[in-house]
């Protein structure tokens, strides 16, 4: 029996329900006859994001995943920056003969136990839950994954990488005493694996991070990176090195990053969470190391800079349908009898698909009088849709031609 693929083009939750309700796109097309579990949060060491050129090894993106059995609206953010000054230079006489020695000093650098206390409660773990639905309308098996990410915003947003909350039905934040709460995917850019949460519940929050320049890193000076490889067990771990290079390009997913590179220690479950520079300002992103036989201590991190550029977006809530879909070959629906389309995999609780009576197994055919075939197409379609409005839908049920309203909220 063929299986399909669940690899997605693209997700969105909705804003209103701890339990994350996801968008029309979370997964796209089918694929030959088996079943790709979530590919975006990554499993392990051994699953590659992208091998490259040479012979070296791959590039592996941090996230971590078990398996278990059984138009946008939002407010204005305010986080936190600071920009670096240079580094000046100051005279130390040595102990011994008394001759002077140059060495550099930055302005308010602190170590790194004071690191540690200043910004850890500001690091999070990503709890992610997802859940796919075979075309019979069976469950597939359950994934939980792991990533990290940072507070970086008074009204509890967080940092993170979009692959570490790609098709995922729930996202929880740990906090660095083992705390957890309700949060929901605000937005993402999937280009640039980046992917802003929200704490739902009312709690106070541990602390703020600070956003850094990384436009004044250098080659050689040490940084820290705090997050949870290999997963909750870990949680808060604390590695330290140098940055290797300030501007490196690295191919991931058939697409050139340009990245900052680290001997810090990153691991499966460091995903999304902060490069930390001697002023205990986050000026990175870890999400991927290169990863082979006799590879070590090469890893990456997203720039802030190239971060701090996109949040006024990113912090924008998405519009959102609630529903986990497919696409429908013409091979497809003519072997499975079913019409070309976009098929539902799952709909969220809660979501606006729900209360509009949608339900897995349904076959969408037309969205807002227009006629889609791909998760693209509709996604283009509601796109071009705000808060409060309507938009009518024709799917086939069990053969049957159906309509509803999907009002958005």
């Amino acid at each position: 029996m063929d299986n399909f693929n669940n690899k997605d083009n693209k997700f969105n939750t909705m804003p209103e329900n701890h339990n994350m309700n996801y968008d029309s796109s979370t997964y796209g097309s089918f694929k030959n006859t088996e079943i790709y579990n979530n590919p975006y949060v990554y499993p392990d060491p051994k699953i590659k994001r992208k091998r490259t050129t040479g012979r070296l090894g791959s590039v592996v993106a941090v996230a971590l995943i078990c398996s278990l059995l059984g138009g946008a609206v939002g407010g204005a953010v305010t986080y936190t920056t600071m920009k670096n000054t240079n580094t000046p230079v100051t005279q130390q006489k040595s102990a011994n003969n008394g001759n002077t020695v140059v060495a550099p000093t930055a302005v308010g650098s602190i170590n790194i136990p004071e690191i540690v206390t200043k910004v850890s409660p500001a690091v999070v773990g990503v709890s992610t839950k997802s859940v796919s639905t075979s075309i019979f309308g069976f469950n597939m098996e359950p994934q939980e994954g792991i990533g990290s990410g940072f507070i970086f915003s008074e009204e509890g947003y967080v940092l993170t990488n979009f692959h570490v909350i790609s098709g995922a039905n729930q996202v929880k934040v740990i906090f660095n005493n083992g705390k957890e709460v309700n949060a929901k995917i605000v937005n993402y850019n999937q280009e640039a694996d980046l992917a802003v949460l929200k704490i739902t519940d009312k709690v106070e929050l541990p602390a703020v991070a600070t956003l850094g320049d990384s436009e004044s890193l250098q080659v050689g000076e040490q940084v820290v990176a705090i997050g949870n490889p290999l997963g909750k067990e870990y949680l808060g771990s604390v590695t330290t090195g140098i940055v290797s290079a300030v501007s490196r390009d690295v191919e991931i997913d058939g697409k050139k990053m340009n990245l900052i590179q680290t001997d810090t220690a990153i691991n499966p479950g460091n995903s999304g969470g902060p490069l930390i520079n001697a002023r205990g300002e986050v000026v990175g992103i870890n999400t991927a190391k290169l990863s082979g036989n006799g590879i070590e201590g090469i890893g990456f991190s997203i720039p802030i800079n190239d971060v701090t550029t996109k949040l006024e977006n990113l912090v924008k809530q998405k519009i959102t349908l609630g529903i986990t879909v497919q696409n429908v070959t013409k091979e497809l629906a003519e072997k499975y009898k079913v019409p070309v389309g976009v098929y539902i995999t799952n709909v969220a609780n809660f979501s606006i698909a729900q209360k509009g009576g949608l339900q897995p197994g349904d076959v969408i055919t037309k969205f807002d009088g227009k006629k889609v075939e791909t998760v693209e197409e509709l996604n283009k379609i509601k796109d071009t849709h705000k808060d409060g409005d309507t938009i009518e839908i024709e799917f086939v049920r069990n053969g049957q031609n159906m309509k509803a309203s999907l009002k958005i909220e």
